[in-house]
């Protein structure tokens, strides 16, 4: 095992693309498609075992850092995350700490979540695209149904348990002409930290997201999804949110 030069951190997806929701600007659903005999992407116990040993192994840094994403990492279970902590207490050195962070639809998130989040100090990122009516426009369960009571329900519960959360803002056609609003509404329900991504794919004639073009080939015919902000869209709500956070 080679000892890194430079901290770094993991970034893991151990349920691979699965999801509970059904989001339209989603790349990562149709993944599935790239494994079409596989039915279980839960990531095996030994891999999971590998994986945490040779990360603390190859770092040198006195804090370790763990961030766990997916698809939905929540469909894993509590007891899957309960071994992960486990082995990374066992499994670390004396003097040195571990940490995780979980990106989450906070949809699953109840009470027993919330005070394990809590107890083990992970940092929660939730995706949140702003107030009901522009969250609800593109973020949807499997069955087309809103999302946005589900989600706060999981971040009162953060809250409540006194977990440290942020939120994860996907910039969208529809949010992107509200900024002072999405700004506003975060601030209501108590986010410190932001993130702002702006969504910008691009379908084939088929109806899938395309590819970038490698140098040796010619642009194929793409269209830009209807969700997609342009750039100058985009630029103006980061100015916007920055003049709002400026007013405090």
């Amino acid at each position: 095992m080679t000892t890194a030069h430079a901290p770094f951190q993991v970034m893991a997806k151990p349920i691979g693309p699965r999801c509970n929701l059904d989001c339209a600007y989603c790349y990562y659903l149709e993944k599935e498609d790239l494994y079409p005999e596989e039915r279980v992407f839960r990531m095996a116990d030994a891999v999971l075992e590998r994986l945490i040993a040779d990360t603390i192994a190859s770092q040198s840094t006195p804090e370790i850092r763990f961030a766990w994403q997916g698809g939905e990492p929540t469909l894993l279970g509590l007891d899957f995350f309960r071994r992960v902590v486990a082995l990374q207490d066992h499994l670390c050195p004396p003097g040195r700490t571990v940490s995780n962070a979980l990106q989450t639809n906070g949809t699953l998130i109840d009470a027993d979540w919330a005070e394990f989040l809590r107890q083990h100090r992970f940092l929660v990122g939730v995706s949140i695209d702003g107030p009901r009516e522009l969250h609800d426009r593109y973020r949807t369960d499997r069955r087309q149904r809103p999302t946005f009571e589900k989600v706060m329900q999981g971040i009162e519960l953060l809250k409540e348990h006194g977990v440290d959360f942020n939120a994860l803002v996907v910039v969208h056609r529809h949010n992107v002409r509200h900024p002072g609003q999405v700004y506003r509404f975060l601030k209501e329900i108590g986010v410190e930290f932001m993130q702002f991504i702006p969504v910008v794919e691009r379908k084939d004639a088929s109806g899938a997201l395309a590819e970038p073009p490698t140098p040796d080939q010619d642009e194929p015919p793409v269209r830009v999804t209807p969700w997609s902000v342009t750039p100058e869209a985009y630029g103006k709500f980061l100015c916007r949110v920055f003049d709002r956070w400026l007013q405090g």
